[in-house]
């Protein structure tokens, strides 16, 4: 195998993982979108006041929070929500 040989093929396994990740990317934006969505229109008097409820809201609030104003927005253009 030659050294052109051989850098095609890296090439081409490096575009392969590209678009998995990419694809990856896609589901990880939809579901932060969902969350966005779900946190937005969440009556917090609904929720149970238990613990592992509590800790789990706050972990969505952070993680959402620690996204970056366009990450969130791509995220939010996926699910069609309505950005203000």
């Amino acid at each position: 195998m030659t050294v052109h040989a051989l850098n095609d093929q890296e090439v081409a396994l490096l575009r392969n993982e590209l678009e998995i990740l990419m694809q990856e990317r896609q589901k990880l934006l939809r579901l932060a979108g969902a969350a966005a969505v779900l946190a937005a229109n969440l009556d917090p008097g609904a929720l149970p006041r238990n613990r592992e409820t509590i800790d789990a809201a706050e972990m969505m609030g952070e993680c959402l929070n620690a996204l970056s104003e366009e990450t969130l927005k791509d995220a939010l253009r996926l699910v069609d929500a309505q950005i203000e």
